[in-house]
């Protein structure tokens, strides 16, 4: 099996490739740092699949979370992305593109508005549970959209990154799958209460664990 994993900043993965190194056939995985944001990670995928045909994707990395029920530093597994910022606000609400009609949204490869990650059998094995995550080009700060984005997305996660994963794969046809750990509670801004160094430990455990699992 040839597997890509990728993640958009070194840190967030630099455990695993330690290990990595380790691995009985490291010679089946490949490592693509896409950098931060969704533009990046569309072009150095795209450009990757020109190239390659990977059996599986695996992106791993850190996020915000707007449900403070979940510990920091817990893992996810995202079953379904959309892109957040997309939108616009009006008349004091929040409307996609596809609320404005601008695209359909069961247009391939959305599906009522989202990009789902349809293989259950994958996201099982993760053992994680899994939630909708929201992808946006700006650090959601503000109470404001806090608001709006809950009530039309209701998420779990943010990240700068994963909803392109999700566009790029379903319009590729390749099995992926995206794990998200907890960094930050959204609109927190103070970093002393962040807990990056967990949530990067353990979404490294995470993605050594599921590389065990998809390659067994």
């Amino acid at each position: 099996m040839k597997i890509l994993v990728c993640a958009a900043t070194v840190m967030e993965i630099t455990a695993f490739l330690k290990e990595q190194d380790h691995f009985a056939r490291k010679e089946d995985i490949d490592i693509l740092i896409t950098g931060i944001g969704l533009t990046a990670t569309t072009y150095h995928l795209t450009r990757y699949f020109s190239l390659k045909k990977p059996d599986l994707v695996i992106q791993a990395g850190v996020g915000g979370c707007f449900d403070k029920k979940l510990a920091l530093g817990s893992v996810m597994a995202i079953k379904q992305e959309t892109i957040a910022d997309e939108s616009v606000v009006e008349l004091k609400s929040l409307k996609t593109l596809f609320d404005l009609q601008l695209v359909p949204q069961n247009r391939f490869p959305y599906t009522k508005g989202w990009l789902i990650n349809a293989n259950t059998t994958l996201l099982k094995k993760t053992k994680l549970k899994t939630v909708k995550g929201i992808s946006v080009n700006e650090i959601t700060t503000s109470k404001q959209k806090i608001e709006f984005y809950t009530k039309v997305f209701n998420p779990v996660v943010e990240s700068m990154e994963g909803a392109a994963l999700h566009y790029v794969c379903l319009m590729e046809k390749i099995p992926f799958v995206q794990i998200r750990s907890i960094s930050n509670y959204i609109g927190e801004r103070n970093k002393e209460k962040w807990n990056m160094k967990e949530s990067i430990a353990n979404l490294n455990k995470e993605l050594l664990n599921l590389l065990k699992k998809v390659r067994e």
